[in-house]
């Protein structure tokens, strides 16, 4: 008996931690505009302005949180950072929160990948 109180217990907190930590799309527009990232990624963050450059409009926010993070890492190591001026410059200022709301709102803005079937 205790021990399902103790997990019941456990798993409802995990619960509450995800919720609490849940990112608001709506910070993330006000940073993405507030960090000109339109200039580089273009108009609804789906056409960029050079081909180098990705689409982030619906995105996988996971994978847009990872990469954002791995700029701020930087080109040091090897295995995790990811190497460009401009970025890694931009990403400085963001906390993980910071990250997460950026991430989640480019993810929620309608993208045009090509999903081939």
């Amino acid at each position: 008996m205790k021990f399902a109180l103790i997990t019941v217990v456990l798993l409802s907190s995990i619960g509450l931690v995800n919720v609490a930590n849940a990112a608001n799309a709506d910070k993330g527009k006000a940073l993405v505009e507030k960090g000109n990232c339109a200039s580089c990624h273009g108009p609804g963050y789906k056409e960029a302005i050079l081909p180098i450059y990705p689409k982030l409009a619906g995105q996988y926010a996971d994978y847009l949180y990872y990469a954002l993070k791995a700029y701020k890492v930087g080109g040091g190591n090897p295995q995790y950072g990811r190497n460009n001026a401009i970025m890694g410059a931009l990403v400085q200022g963001y906390s993980d929160a910071d990250m997460q709301d950026i991430a989640a709102y480019l993810a929620s803005l309608p993208g045009n990948f090509v999903v081939k079937r």
